[in-house]
């Protein structure tokens, strides 16, 4: 199985499972032959566009037919799949379109406000696909190349924050994905009948559990609109939800909505939770929530292809661990996967910076200058400490990748202690704080800005600091929100004389931490 690609895995399940559905998506049901039909005729019109089989897709859709179709599509072409998020500033979306050195965009309705934009784009074919559209295109069977793809091809590329205000470019391979999907259908036992949700944006790589661990084990994919995710729970009910797959925020926010009902989502069978820590009180509501289901916490960079550890929550409440921090572990690393955690000097220790190597490690970056400092040497049988990785000389196998996640053992398990860098999660996105700084440091009104992650009640907050004019709070979300992600927007600013310096002379970012906390 390790050497299926990600079109390997659906088709498949198309050639064993050709009735069972593949797809629900906007009250549309789609059997694993309809939707390899829709996929195979997208295929066929992105040829016929560009006038050759492209060899990078960027896709600008959103929970839509077009969205999966198309996702599809670029794998059965062999091309790598760069989804772009429809909700994101067209500035930005452009920016990484042409870092994706995309061949071919596609775009449905929710995607069409930049078409603008996109068009101005040398070299790049622009094909827009609405809903109904899409679920009409002649099928083309017997028209498209041969598959070609294979385990050493990049299956797509995500852009991650960046500190330098350029987002960086993740290539992950099929090898790579190979094992992670293998993995995962097996512990969450996915199969035919079992019917699992679609919470995570194409730009984020949970989306790819739910596309193809689902379609890999035979599974049906429900696909809500954002709004019912205000209501996971009645979601969960109305749509015979068998496994529930988010960020562990979204308990917090539905539960303050009061849309966390307990004891209704009999039928789910597993609660998994990604992104950013689990609290043991989300855990607790979500139990209450869905007290038959199995709460699993996994954690992972992108950069280790979606996640590289797992932790089961024990079926009795009153035998889960207790945890320094208040958080469910993240328990240990995937088996086939090689890890050490190494404390400042280098050395292991019980606490310190999780680092992992194997199969599901990228290759390293789109640009190669983002890989000096990111990957190590270290030989475990060794006496030295570890070497980082400076950018001399090539990155192979034996690198460990560095996640910048701190981490204790506990109880025989790991428990994620928070970052190392300037870098946070924020509902589960991972965020460089100095991209949001780049940004507001354009404002014309600002002089200098610094923004800080503060703890909030359920949930990590970003704290905007800045010199200069004074300005309306309401006026920068609105300037900055036209510059990055709205997850990237603070939700306070602070203006300050002065930015305080520690003895150094760098800006002292605990010291504003502990003032606006």
């Amino acid at each position: 199985m390790n050497d299926r690609t990600l079109y390997d895995w659906f088709a498949s399940s198309v050639d064993r499972y050709p009735e069972e559905p593949a797809l629900e998506v906007k009250g549309q049901t789609l059997t694993y032959r309809q939707l390899d039909e829709r996929s195979c005729a997208v295929a066929a019109a992105l040829v016929e566009a560009h006038g050759k089989p492209p060899a990078r897709v960027a896709l600008l859709a959103s929970r839509s037919l077009t969205a999966f179709a198309g996702y599809l599509a670029a794998q059965r072409l062999g091309a790598t799949v760069t989804p772009l998020n429809p909700g994101y500033p067209a500035r930005r979306n452009r920016a990484v379109c042409e870092l994706a050195r995309a061949d071919v965009l596609v775009m449905d309705d929710a995607g069409a406000s930049q078409l603008e934009a996109a068009q101005g784009q040398s070299g790049l074919t622009v094909v827009r696909l609405d809903h109904e559209t899409t679920a009409g295109l002649p099928y083309a069977q017997g028209v498209l190349p041969p598959r070609t793809a294979t385990p050493d091809d990049i299956a797509y590329v995500l852009f991650t924050s960046g500190s330098t205000g350029r987002p960086k470019g993740v290539p992950v391979k099929h090898r790579n994905l190979a094992p992670y999907i293998a993995h995962n259908i097996e512990r969450f036992e996915v199969g035919p009948g079992c019917r699992v949700s679609h919470t995570f944006d194409l730009t984020f790589d949970p989306s790819v559990f739910d596309l193809f661990v689902t379609w890999g084990g035979g599974a049906t994919l429900v696909v809500p609109q954002r709004i019912e995710l205000l209501k996971p729970v009645e979601y969960v009910v109305e749509r015979s939800l068998t496994h529930w797959f988010s960020v562990p925020s979204v308990v917090s926010v539905t539960a303050g909505l009061g849309n966390l009902p307990a004891g209704e989502a009999t039928q789910l069978r597993y609660g998994i939770f990604i992104g950013e820590q689990l609290t043991d009180r989300q855990a607790r509501l979500w139990r209450a929530a869905a007290p038959k289901a199995r709460i699993e916490n996994v954690y992972g960079p992108t950069e280790l292809t979606v996640a590289c550890t797992e932790f089961r929550l024990p079926e009795d409440p009153d035998d889960w661990p207790d945890s320094s921090n208040g958080t469910v572990p993240i328990g240990p690393v995937y088996g086939f996967l090689d890890h050490v955690v190494l404390d400042e000097s280098g050395r292991p220790a019980e606490e310190g910076e999780l680092c992992i190597r194997g199969s599901q490690r990228f290759d390293g970056y789109l640009d190669p200058a983002d890989d000096a400092g990111r990957f190590l040497s270290y030989d475990p049988a060794g006496d030295h400490p570890a070497e980082v990785y400076r950018g001399e000389g090539p990155l192979t196998p034996a690198h460990y990748y560095r996640t910048g996640d701190r981490v204790r053992r506990e109880n025989g398990t790991l428990t994620h202690l928070g970052r190392l860098d300037n870098q946070v999660k924020v509902r589960g996105y991972r965020i460089e704080l100095g991209e949001i700084e780049s940004a507001l440091r354009r404002h014309p009104a600002l002089a200098d800005a610094v923004v800080v992650a503060v703890p909030g009640r359920d949930e990590t907050e970003l704290v905007g600091c800045y010199t200069g004019e004074p300005v309306k709070p309401t006026d920068v979300m609105l300037w900055l929100r036209k510059q990055v992600p709205v997850h990237m927007v603070p939700r306070r600013f602070e203006q300050l004389a002065a930015m305080p310096l520690n003895p150094n002379g760098k800006i002292d970012r605990p010291a504003l931490r502990q003032r606006f906390s």
